[in-house]
């Protein structure tokens, strides 16, 4: 019984420990170009996002300072959202 304690305690620790990685990530930058149609956003710095399909857009434009919500999607980054930095 005890062994089964111990073992169900360290997967619980592992299954925990693995969404710790999954954290959404944040990025400000200027836009460089987005394409509402191909939904994708490039920042000037080449950062490259796929928006995701419940994307809203805020009135992205060319030249404007974001802050981009992301996280991967195996090896492209999802943008879940972007707002407008004031």
């Amino acid at each position: 019984m005890r062994k089964l304690i111990v073992t169900a305690a360290a997967a619980a620790l592992l299954a925990t420990g693995g969404a710790a990685f999954a954290a959404v990530k944040h990025t400000t930058g200027t836009v460089k170009s987005f394409d509402g149609t191909a939904m994708s956003l490039v920042l000037d710095d080449g950062s490259t996002f796929t928006l995701s399909k419940a994307f809203k857009d805020p009135g992205l434009q060319a030249g404007e300072k974001v802050r981009v919500s992301w996280d991967m999607s195996g090896k492209n980054k999802v943008a879940e959202a972007v707002k407008i930095m004031k």
